[in-house]
């Protein structure tokens, strides 16, 4: 169990073969090609002597692509001989893959080094108070602009029950007789089409809407969230808990990375989506909110 949780939480890289497979299902995305002479230019040409791993390029250019363009343009660099890369046990299961310039004579001690640093945030413990401490959070935050949590790890909303899966909705907020099924992902990865597709369907069982507070998402499951009447709610920071401070410090010195351990979520943030529901609910219009934590 804690192997299977160290893995979810610690969002590892796709492995080649399972990009493979997804490139049978779709056709090849003309975006790689932008992203490879991206990452060549930025960053294996301009710091040779640095070594990555997959999913800290995926977040360090998630402005500019989607982290499944990166990772298949970083499978391509790799295979055709562009960039080195090799793939590292870090406990049981669980692997991570890293990347170097090919000028790179001493990328073991640093990927060694890289090694060691994400063990401490891929302690099962710790990965679970990552979305335990972003839930309390927000609902802290929710709560000061009137959203007022009403239910938790909800399956069933006023006698009306979910039974297609064991999935739950996070909380149920409610304001205005407003309710607003939510989900707090607090990953540095994207949350799975499936699961976003199944906790759409559950707020339509429930009749209500979808509100999904997410560190990042992709456009096309904003848009998917947008066309079902619910809410993304980005907030780009991933939320340590308290007292990790230090820790923090380092993964944003080391790998670039937005973590951080805020005293609160920004207020302007939430009163942003206050400032939705008050105005734009009732006509139609839903856009996403882009909000940063308090550094």
């Amino acid at each position: 169990m804690a192997n299977a949780i160290a893995k979810m939480m610690l969002e590892i890289d796709d492995e080649w073969e399972d990009l493979d497979e997804l490139d049978d299902e779709r056709p090849r995305d003309t975006k790689i090609d932008e992203a490879k002479e991206v990452l060549m230019g930025e960053l294996f040409e301009q710091s040779p002597e640095q070594v990555y791993y997959g999913r800290q390029v995926e977040v360090l250019f998630e402005r500019r692509f989607f982290h499944w363009i990166i990772a298949r343009a970083l499978g391509e660099l790799a295979r055709s001989g562009a960039v080195s890369s090799t793939e590292m046990v870090l406990e049981g299961q669980t692997r991570v893959r890293f990347y170097w310039s090919t000028r790179n004579r001493y990328w073991r001690r640093k990927a060694q080094a890289a090694r060691r640093l994400i063990l401490e945030y891929s302690k099962p413990s710790f990965c679970r108070g990552l979305g335990h401490h972003a839930e309390t959070m927000f609902t802290a935050a929710l709560a000061t602009v009137g959203f007022m949590p009403t239910s938790e790890n909800v399956r069933s909303y006023r006698g009306v029950e979910w039974v297609e899966t064991g999935h739950d909705l996070d909380r149920v907020f409610e304001r205005d007789k407003v309710a607003y099924g939510t989900e707090i992902k607090n990953s540095l990865d994207y949350i799975a089409r499936e699961e976003l597709q199944i906790k759409l369907r559950m707020c339509k069982r429930f009749g209500i809407r979808l509100l999904f507070i997410m560190r990042m998402a992709p456009k096309s499951y904003i848009e998917e969230i947008r066309q079902a009447g619910g809410y993304s709610l980005i907030f780009e920071w991933q939320l340590y808990p308290h007292g990790n401070e230090e820790l923090a410090r380092r993964v944003r010195e080391r790998f670039g990375l937005r973590v951080d351990c805020p005293r609160a979520i920004e207020r302007g943030t939430v009163e942003r989506f206050l400032r939705w529901h008050v105005r734009d609910l009732g006509k139609g219009g839903v856009w996403v909110v882009v909000g940063f934590t308090e550094r």
